[in-house]
């Protein structure tokens, strides 16, 4: 099974890997790894077997995920499916709790007309609300908690 992100933390940096050794403990082929020395990764000198010091490996590898990283700015989520930060439809998400302090904002992608997600503090709901109206759900009342009591129940 071929991995996005592969973990660098597998990787010990004061040994040095082969080709093989590196596409087994990922999980990929060994074809995948030459693409990384071709585009940059690495070796230890032009000869066969290729070696891979581990440092040179773990920096890569953190230097392309740093690369690809995409911050939201404020007023903006991030789209799954269009892979990119994005203004809500109509500039409109809604805040769904999940503790007393933190909760979602969810919203649809104007492109795509999918679901996209926020995690956000709710101390913090204010630097990233941007443009965007925010509604706050509330939450649906408990039956132990309600004044009224139910017409199904049966006390006798």
């Amino acid at each position: 099974m071929k991995k996005r992100h592969p973990n660098h933390r597998l990787i010990k940096i004061h040994r040095s890997y082969t080709v093989e050794e590196i596409a087994e403990l990922f999980g990929m082929h060994k074809h995948s790894v030459r693409q990384w020395v071709k585009v940059g990764l690495a070796t230890c000198d032009a000869k066969r077997p290729m070696l891979i010091l581990g440092r040179d490996l773990v920096a890569f590898l953190q230097a392309r995920r740093v690369k690809n990283k995409q911050a939201c700015k404020p007023g903006e989520i991030y789209c799954v499916g269009c892979r990119a930060p994005k203004s809500p439809a109509e500039d409109w998400a809604e805040y769904k709790s999940i503790t007393e302090k933190t909760g979602n904002l969810i919203a649809i992608c104007p492109d795509c007309n999918s679901i996209m997600n926020r995690r956000v503090s709710l101390a913090k709901i204010e630097q990233v609300r941007g443009g965007m109206d925010i509604s706050f759900s509330v939450a649906s009342e408990h039956i132990v908690e309600s004044i009224k009591p139910t017409v199904n129940i049966d006390l006798r």
